[in-house]
């Protein structure tokens, strides 16, 4: 009966998603602009990383499967 009631519940819980647009509560503005810009940014743009906070990878240094080569100090320990 537990397990019936936990399942049920966390099935509730996974239709709390916001399944539409984000929009400020009623009564308040969004932020204000930030220093410089030119107009406040929408919802969408808060939420959309820049290349600073999520960088790409710029140079790959293995860049397909090929096999390495061998280095020669690359011994065991000694015992």
């Amino acid at each position: 009966m537990k397990r019936i009631v936990l399942v049920l519940a966390l099935a509730a819980l996974s239709g709390c998603g916001a399944a539409r647009d984000l929009q400020p509560v009623a009564g308040r503005a969004l932020p204000p602009a930030p220093y410089g810009a030119t107009a406040t940014p929408t919802p969408t743009q808060l939420l959309t990383a820049s290349s600073q906070a999520r960088p790409q990878r710029s140079d790959d240094v293995l860049t397909s499967s090929e096999v390495r080569q061998g280095n020669e100090f690359d011994l065991p320990p000694s015992r």
